[in-house]
């Protein structure tokens, strides 16, 4: 069972570390992997698609971690046994979030160089595959970045886009046992924003905590400040996630600039609740924001002492993290990047030295495992250590 308090006060702390596995990826085995590599190096939120198969495969990771927290504090890695917040992502309307690419391979030219394969950060596009001869895009791999569109030079690849069912998110809510919702909006959209909240407000007490994730634009402060006024029920706890520029911190460091950018935009805004980036972030990201002191110092927040935590999570909603500083970031396809070469490893193994197909499980290979979590130490690490 997860301990709310721990993830929670990493958020009030200012040193929260979320774990984006991305709203529209659906390979089971990595989101398993990555929420266990991540969950031993200390992560406090897991952020994953709004489909039961990934809720299942990332709680399953959860309960692994449990089991090995002795070995990840001998080693030195930041899990102590509290579980971090399980969220999942939702749209009022088209984002790129939300979609997969598409194309017929059939239709591609013999000569064409494949740029589309060598540009995919998710490994997504694939030409004539040896086991089963399959060409194309594997749809539960792909995660909406875009960057395979304008490297076709044929323009032959589309998108499929989907916003989430009114219908659905209520049942998930109650079956699932998630502790948090993301919705990705976007300046304009009050109104669709306004119909989804309408579904969620009845089981919105069922939440540890909401996130609303916004892009940058002509209104925002305004924007957000209408929705705040329409989130009623108050949550518990309120992030608004800055999203400088969606799926690109595996690209380079200063992608980091414009999420650092637009969370010093919304923290002047003084909103209610609390500041996170996300939207190119990677390791350049928290050196940034200690050299422009936007994070706050470690020891400013002191320890609460016994019988004090009823009144942290019973603290008025409006004060409730306002601060200063940025809370927290949030990592998406650099976090993801940044360990793909160790689970590469794990997906060679699928087929066993006597020919049978076989699915690994990360801690059946010790090995591979702590190399894993050394890698998402690496960068957990960055934002713990203030």
């Amino acid at each position: 069972m997860t301990n709310l308090l721990a993830p929670l006060q990493s958020l009030k702390q200012g040193h929260w570390f979320k774990l984006i596995c991305g709203a529209s990826y659906q390979h089971l085995a990595a989101v398993r992997s990555l929420t266990l590599a991540y969950t031993l190096a200390g992560a406090d939120c897991i952020d994953v698609a709004a489909d039961t198969a990934v809720i299942a495969a990332a709680q399953e990771a959860l309960l692994v971690a449990k089991d090995l927290v002795m070995d990840a504090q001998e080693r030195g890695f930041g899990f102590k046994g509290n579980l971090p917040l399980l969220m999942v992502s939702l749209n009022d309307g088209e984002d790129p979030h939300f979609r997969k690419a598409e194309f017929n391979p059939s239709n591609c030219p013999p000569d064409c160089p494949r740029p589309c394969e060598k540009i995919c950060p998710a490994q997504a596009i694939v030409f004539n595959k040896i086991e089963d001869s399959y060409s194309g895009i594997i749809a539960e791999k792909c995660y909406g970045c875009g960057r395979c569109l304008p490297a076709c030079p044929y323009e032959m690849i589309d998108t499929a886009s989907y916003v989430s069912t009114p219908g659905a998110i209520a049942p998930m809510i109650i079956s699932t046992g998630i502790d948090a919702i993301e919705i990705h909006t976007k300046v304009g959209r009050l109104a669709e924003f306004q119909r989804l909240w309408e579904v969620i407000a009845p089981w919105a007490e069922k939440l540890k905590l909401i996130a609303i994730s916004c892009n940058d634009g002509v209104g925002l402060i305004d924007y957000l400040q209408a929705i705040y006024e329409i989130i009623v029920p108050r949550p518990q706890v309120l992030i608004w996630q800055t999203d400088g520029r969606s799926m690109s911190g595996d690209i380079g460091d200063g992608t980091t600039i414009a999420a650092v950018k637009l969370g010093q935009k919304v923290l002047a805004a003084n909103l209610p609740g609390y500041v996170q980036l996300a939207g190119g972030t990677n390791s350049y990201t928290v050196p940034k924001l200690k050299a422009m002191g936007l994070l706050k110092e470690a020891g400013a927040q002191g320890r609460r002492g016994a019988g004090e935590d009823e009144e942290f999570l019973s603290s008025d909603p409006q004060r409730l993290g306002q601060s200063a500083s940025i809370a927290g970031v949030a990592y998406g396809s650099y976090a993801r990047v940044l360990l793909s070469s160790v689970l590469e490893q794990l997906e060679h193994k699928e087929v066993s030295p006597t020919g049978f197909q076989v699915n690994p499980r990360l801690e059946d290979e010790p090995e591979i495992l702590w190399q894993a979590v050394k890698l998402a130490h690496s960068l957990v690490s960055q934002i713990k250590s203030q």
